[in-house]
């Protein structure tokens, strides 16, 4: 595939702790910015993840499966520990989080200067390691285009106004906003998405995509909303949906040559054909990820695959 650049991912590993009934735990590496680099280097791209990681067995777990996908894991050297989850699937493999995680994110210098940058979830919002990931997006934005995926994780957003703050700092500078209709619930109760999303449009991003879990996603531009069904397959898990549809988008968007320098007037001006592919592949890459167990995002010869059957 073309060379479109590196693609920086700056955000929280968690070890994800699943118990199922009459079984022994499981760890899982997962983290939603995690998920997400690991899903882009998969799909062929070059991929740097800012993040903290413990020395611990959880560590090492977590760095040698995103290895394995080509992910090159920078740190700042600080963690002691390495976050984790407790991870609970009711029936029908939907998934809640009890986390135990520190975020204190210090200052790093990434060379070479990415192409892309995407943040999202704890990494985003939680202090005091929040400010340090939005002094990287602001000095990256000159030369590179940007995406935030809220991933809203109420037992760490903290009071609701307070986290409303700090997800609209984050979406005014971003290019790309992604959030599910479960985010915009939590963070706007009783709203209807589509109001939130064209809300978004006005702080500054080209394009607002709401998930809609088996209901499929939406994009919302300024010309108006474009929606796309999801696959029907049998679904194993929800975990790493989200986190496959957003790699999935940021795989097309770079084939389409909507991110990178001189990327940001494109992504303004793009055309409906290109937005509903790219939303193609995103759902694509989702109804992969839950067909199976755990975040297992497809590797570029899988989504090739789903998408010629769909």
């Amino acid at each position: 595939m073309p060379d479109h650049g590196e693609l920086l991912v700056i955000g929280e590993c968690v070890a994800d702790i699943v118990q199922l009934p009459g079984e022994a735990p499981r760890v899982h590496p997962g983290g939603s910015p995690a998920n997400v680099a690991y899903g882009l280097a998969r799909l062929g791209h070059r991929t740097v993840l800012l993040t903290q990681l413990g020395a611990d067995d959880n560590g090492r777990l977590i760095r040698a499966h995103l290895a394995s996908g080509g992910v090159d894991v920078r740190t700042d050297g600080s963690a002691t520990a390495t976050p984790s989850a407790a991870v609970t699937l009711d029936a029908a493999g939907r998934a809640t989080y009890a986390f135990d995680v520190t975020w204190d994110l210090s200052p790093v210098a990434v060379a070479p200067a990415p192409a892309h940058v995407h943040t999202g979830s704890i990494g985003a919002v939680a202090a005091p390691g929040s400010a340090t990931v939005l002094d990287l997006v602001r000095s990256a934005r000159p030369t590179a285009t940007v995406s935030y995926d809220p991933n809203v994780r109420p037992a760490l957003m903290g009071d609701r106004a307070t986290a409303v703050r700090r997800v609209e700092e984050c979406v005014a500078l971003s290019d790309l906003v992604k959030a599910s209709d479960e985010d915009l619930e939590w963070l706007y109760p009783g709203e209807g998405p589509d109001r939130i999303a064209e809300r978004w449009l006005g702080l500054g991003p080209a394009a607002v995509l709401v998930t809609r879990g088996g209901d499929g996603a939406l994009a919302l531009l300024p010309g108006g909303p474009i929606p796309v069904e999801a696959p029907r397959v049998e679904v194993a898990d929800t975990v790493g949906a989200g986190d496959a549809f957003m790699s999935g988008t940021l795989h097309a968007l770079a084939a389409h040559g909507l991110i990178g320098e001189g990327a940001r007037e494109r992504l303004r001006a793009v055309d409906r054909d290109a937005v509903v592919d790219v939303l193609r592949h995103a759902v694509a890459s989702a109804a992969v990820t839950v067909s199976r167990a755990g975040a297992n995002p497809p590797g570029a010869h899988e989504l090739r695959d789903a998408l010629a059957h769909n």
